[in-house]
């Protein structure tokens, strides 16, 4: 199962303190060019062509973006707290970037996958980017999402692969995923609790994938999956602690001009579909972030193969 295609056109960066960390899955940026700081404040910054693809933030001042250029190239830039600029990636040319997390000013990982579908893990040491080895998912997959709590603490998906740094190497974890299916998010509130989320193809129905990291080992938690539905992966996941986690995708992804977004809601006990608003046809939710049990945002695209609107 590959994640559906998402068609969008444009994207204005925008920031609200402490909600930096949304993710912006999937959306084309013709301009990186302007970032709200405040309600009714903007900042000029540099322009480019490509697609964004994740971001994340430790402070006011310390945000990352990535994604890839228009011209074939990685595409990784820095918000200092003014401004955002593009910082230099050590990915191959052809390469991209999906997923980006940093845990300070001087930790942060961003994964994707080289021109041939290898897995792609670079670091940034507080100076440079440098390019970490990593295993490998299925050909063609490469990498979607990473989520990182410490230095010594990060975890990676992509495909049917899950992958976990200890300080020193990434390495792969064994997991309970089915044949057939494919991981897209990931997240991680400790070292003793992760989540990360996918879908299972079938031959005639598809079906939600979730598995959680106890500390010791990843096990496989029921997951909502709609009635009569085909296509049905979770594309993106968010947790604030131990009662409380969201995942989001879509069911009936891109069918016969169909599609529905999908959230669901981890409440301590199990996952719980949760009803969204009013909306067009084929709608894709690919990035959610929260800040509290009581505060998250979700973020897709909405519309066909030739025209489409983000959604938020």
């Amino acid at each position: 199962m590959r994640m559906p295609a998402l068609v969008t056109r444009s994207v204005t960066i925008m920031a609200v303190p402490l909600l930096l960390s949304a993710v912006l899955g999937g959306i084309t940026a013709t301009a990186l060019a302007t970032v709200r700081t405040e309600p009714g404040v903007f900042a000029a910054s540099f322009a480019t062509s490509g697609r964004l693809s994740g971001v994340t933030a430790t402070s006011a001042s310390n945000a990352w973006a990535v994604g890839s250029t228009g011209s074939g190239h990685a595409l990784i830039a820095h918000w200092n707290g003014k401004a955002w600029s593009r910082v230099p990636s050590p990915a191959p040319a052809g390469s991209s970037l999906s997923g980006v997390a940093a845990t300070s000013a001087r930790n942060a990982w961003a994964v994707g996958a080289t021109r041939t579908g290898k897995a792609l893990t670079v670091w940034w040491n507080g100076k440079v980017w440098k390019r970490v080895p990593s295993p490998s998912p299925a050909a063609g997959f490469g990498l979607t999402s990473v989520t990182a709590t410490s230095a010594r603490n990060a975890w990676t998906v992509g495909g049917n692969l899950i992958l976990h740094w200890n300080g020193t190497a990434w390495k792969r974890v064994p997991h309970p995923s089915p044949a057939g299916s494919s991981l897209y998010g990931v997240a991680a509130i400790s070292a003793q609790n992760a989540w990360a989320v996918g879908g299972i193809a079938g031959k005639i129905m598809g079906k939600t994938l979730i598995l959680h990291w106890n500390g010791a080992s990843w096990k496989r938690v029921p997951s909502p999956t709609p009635a009569l539905s085909n296509n049905t992966p979770l594309l993106g996941a968010a947790a604030t602690s131990a009662r409380s986690a969201w995942a989001v995708g879509c069911f009936n992804c891109a069918i016969a001009g169909l599609g529905d977004p999908l959230i669901a809601r981890w409440n301590g006990t199990a996952w719980k579909r949760v009803p969204t608003p009013g909306h067009a046809r084929i709608v894709i939710l690919s990035g959610v972030t929260a800040t509290t049990a009581r505060n998250a945002w979700a973020v897709g695209s909405n519309g066909g193969e030739t025209a489409s609107k983000t959604v938020i």
